[in-house]
C-alpha cells in the first residue's frame, strides 16, 4: 500500500522536477516577503480588526428603490487587536452605488477601521464584510484537492498558482505604479510566469521548451497586433474600471493606453500557454511513437492538431470576456439602443478589440509552436540540450 501511494504521488517525477519545484518554492517565499514599496502610503494612524456586529441603527439610512443613501450606525465587538473584546460604535456610509455599498445585520462579521487615543476610540468605520476566513478556507480546500488528486503534479500546479499570483502582486503591479513601461514590464512578467508554469507542468525538457517558445512568440505577436490596431479604434485605457481613479489618486504619470494594451495579452496568456502546451505534447508523442517521421509529416500533423484546438479556444475567449459585461449588454438591449450605437461605444469597442486581438494571438500561436516543434523535435537534429533534457 505504501509503495502504491508513493508511485501515485511521485509517478514520473525526476530529480530535475524536484529541483525546479524547490527553486519555484524558494522564489515564492522571497516574493512573499519582498515589500512593494507602497506600504508607506497606508494610514499608519488607523488600525484594522475583525468585528462581530451586535446592533444596527438605520435611522439615518434612506432607501430609494434598490439604492441606499445616508449612513448606518453599527455596534461592533472587536475580535482582535489591542482592545479585543471591546464593543465600539462605527459608521457605515453609503454612496448610492450597489457595487460599493454594504448593509450590515446583527451577527455579521465586519472589517473595522478605527483609531484609538489611549483607551478611547476616536473614530471607527465598518469598511466591509469580513471575508478573509472564508477565502482562506476555500483556498485551503482547493490546495488539498490539488494535492489529493494530482499528487506531486498537483503540488507543482499549486506552486505555479501561487508564483503567478505573487509575481503579479509583488512585481507587476508595483512596477506599473512606479511608472515603468506597461508593455515591457508585463511581457517580462508573463515570460517569467510562462516559463515557471510550463516547465513545472512539462518538466525541464524539450516539451516545456517548445511550449515556452511558442507561447512567448504568440504573446509577442498579440502585443504587436494590439499596438497596430489601437489607434484606429481610438480607445484609451480609461474604459477599464478604476483607471481614472488611479490618476486622481496621484499616479498622473501612468499611460492608460499602454496599460490597456498590456492587459490584452496578459488576459490572453493563459489560453496561449494552454494551446502551446497541447501542441508541444502532441508533437512529442508523434515523434516518440514514430521516430522516423519526416519534417514535412511532423509539421502538417502539428497544423492539423492546431486546427482542432483553436476553434474551441477562440470561443473560450469570447465567453470569458463577454461574461464580465453581460449586464451592460443587457442594459443596451433593454433600452432599445441600435446595434450601430452599441458597437461604437467605447466600452464595447474596447472589448471587441480585446477579444479579437486575443483570438488573433491564439490563432497564430498554433503555427508558431508547430514550426518550433518541427525544428526541435526533428529526429537526427537534436542539440546537446535536447538530448540531456528530454524527458
Amino acid at each position: 500500500m505504501k509503495a502504491m501511494l508513493k508511485h501515485y504521488l511521485f509517478h514520473n517525477t525526476s530529480r530535475r522536477d524536484l529541483i525546479l519545484s524547490g527553486v519555484i518554492l524558494a522564489l515564492c517565499g522571497i516574493l512573499y516577503f519582498i515589500p512593494t514599496g507602497f506600504e508607506t502610503r497606508r494610514n499608519t494612524g488607523s488600525l484594522q480588526a475583525e468585528g462581530r456586529v451586535l446592533e444596527v441603527d438605520n435611522q439615518q439610512l434612506d432607501q430609494h428603490g434598490l439604492l441606499f443613501t445616508g449612513a448606518q450606525t453599527v455596534v461592533v465587538q472587536l475580535l482582535e487587536g489591542p482592545i479585543k473584546g471591546t464593543a465600539i460604535t462605527a459608521q457605515n456610509l453609503f454612496s448610492g452605488k450597489m457595487e460599493l455599498d454594504k448593509v450590515f445585520e446583527p451577527g455579521d462579521l465586519a472589517l473595522v477601521n478605527y483609531a484609538i487615543q489611549g483607551d478611547r476610540v476616536t473614530w471607527a468605520r465598518a469598511s466591509d464584510h469580513y471575508r478573509l476566513r472564508t477565502e482562506f478556507i476555500l483556498l485551503g480546500v482547493f490546495c488539498l484537492f490539488l494535492l489529493a488528486y494530482g499528487g506531486f503534479t498537483g503540488f507543482q500546479a499549486m506552486l505555479s498558482f501561487f508564483f503567478t499570483g505573487l509575481t503579479i502582486w509583488k512585481v507587476l503591479i508595483p512596477c506599473l505604479l512606479k511608472g515603468y513601461d506597461p508593455i515591457g514590464v508585463t511581457f517580462a512578467c508573463i515570460s517569467c510566469m510562462t516559463a515557471a508554469i510550463l516547465f513545472l507542468v512539462a518538466g525541464i525538457g524539450l516539451k516545456g521548451l517548445v511550449a515556452f517558445l511558442g507561447a512567448c512568440s504568440g504573446l509577442g505577436v498579440t502585443c504587436l497586433i494590439a499596438l497596430f490596431f489601437l489607434p484606429a479604434f481610438k480607445v484609451n485605457g480609461a474604459v477599464r474600471p478604476f483607471s481614472e481613479t488611479l490618476l486622481f489618486a496621484g499616479f498622473l504619470n501612468l499611460d492608460l493606453t499602454r496599460l490597456f494594451i498590456s492587459g490584452i495579452f496578459l488576459a490572453a496568456s493563459g489560453a496561449v500557454m494552454d494551446l502551446a502546451m497541447d501542441l508541444s505534447a502532441a508533437m512529442q508523442e508523434i515523434v516518440r511513437h514514430n521516430p522516423a517521421v519526416t519534417r514535412r509529416e511532423l509539421f502538417f500533423s502539428g497544423l492539423m492538431i492546431g486546427r482542432s484546438v483553436i476553434g474551441s479556444m477562440t470561443t473560450t475567449l469570447v465567453l470569458a470576456y463577454s461574461g464580465g459585461y453581460i449586464a451592460m449588454l443587457m442594459f443596451f438591449m433593454g433600452q432599445g439602443i441600435s446595434n450601430a450605437n452599441i458597437l461604437n461605444l467605447n466600452h464595447v469597442a474596447a472589448e471587441i478589440l480585446h477579444t479579437l486581438v486575443g483570438s488573433f494571438g491564439l490563432v497564430l500561436v498554433a503555427p508558431m509552436t508547430t514550426v518550433i516543434g518541427t525544428l526541435l523535435y526533428l529526429p537526427g537534429r537534436r542539440s546537446h540540450f535536447q538530448v540531456t533534457c528530454r524527458r
